[in-house]
């Protein structure tokens, strides 16, 4: 009688726990961002309040946040040496490399606006088509306006540059040390370590599903989401998928100071 053959990625956690664990640190940022958004949230909000959408806005950071520390209890568990060359190699903190050779490839940074371009193109047609079914109609009716930033532009927001303040914090921990972070710099490489080339495919998947704030939309957040991994992954640089990801803050910081600045 043959013994049965068990997977084993590096580290000696066989394939099926190794799995297991990366779901666990995905559902630990996940369920807390539920919570701050649709439990914690509403509960703060005052009647009478006519940027509700703010209070909205604070939680959603505090879960990324959270994600910073979850980041951190990970890396430590793993015994990971919190000194810079340890970090940088573990996070993939790096200038982009041929995978096959081990050689600095700058020019992947010119691949920049073909993924941004095609994150947002993406995201705008599995979005569309998510909204015209029916579940998606329903889903975008039963959205409370104060999660949706749009509502953010209002007479009420001119000159209020603790939305300025809220913005900028919430895109340090949007785009470096707390999704960017728990995701791309501590997940990604442990997903490889499991998933092998795949990776890239299922930090996407995950990094999109954990999008539980915006779940009106979350489908068609799935090709932005893969437009952060699979470079991330190719040519193991996490500066690199910071940037795609981090012209989003760009655009949201434009877009606060118009608002603010509205006449």
């Amino acid at each position: 009688m043959h013994a049965s053959r068990i997977s084993v990625v590096p580290g000696g956690l066989t394939l099926a726990w190794e799995t297991l664990l990366i779901l666990l640190i995905w559902l630990a940022a996940v369920a807390p961002m539920g919570v701050l958004a649709w439990v914690v949230a509403p509960r703060l909000m005052t009647p009478g309040d006519p940027l509700p959408g703010l209070v909205f806005w604070r939680m959603v950071v505090v879960g990324m946040a959270w994600q910073s520390v979850l980041a951190l209890i990970v890396l430590r568990l793993e015994g990971v040496a919190f000194t810079l060359p340890a970090l940088r190699r573990r996070l993939w903190l790096k200038a982009p490399t041929w995978r096959s050779t081990g050689r600095p490839f700058a020019s992947a940074f010119l691949l920049v606006p073909l993924f941004v371009g095609l994150g947002f193109l993406g995201d705008e047609a599995v979005g569309a088509l998510f909204q015209a079914t029916p579940f998606g109609q329903r889903l975008a009716e039963a959205t409370p306006a104060f999660a949706q930033i749009e509502h953010l532009i209002t007479p009420e927001a001119r000159g209020r540059w603790d939305i300025l303040a809220l913005a900028l914090v919430s895109s340090l921990f949007n785009y470096a040390l707390g999704e960017a972070l728990l995701f791309h710099g501590v997940l990604l490489p442990r997903m490889e370590r499991a998933w092998g080339r795949w990776a890239w495919l299922g930090n996407g998947l995950l990094f999109a599903g954990y999008h539980v704030h915006k779940i009106w939309i979350m489908p068609g957040l799935v090709i932005s989401c893969l437009c952060y991994s699979l470079p991330a992954q190719a040519f193991r640089s996490n500066w690199l998928t910071m940037v795609i990801h981090g012209v989003e803050g760009v655009v949201l910081i434009a877009a606060v100071l118009i608002v603010i600045l509205q006449p």
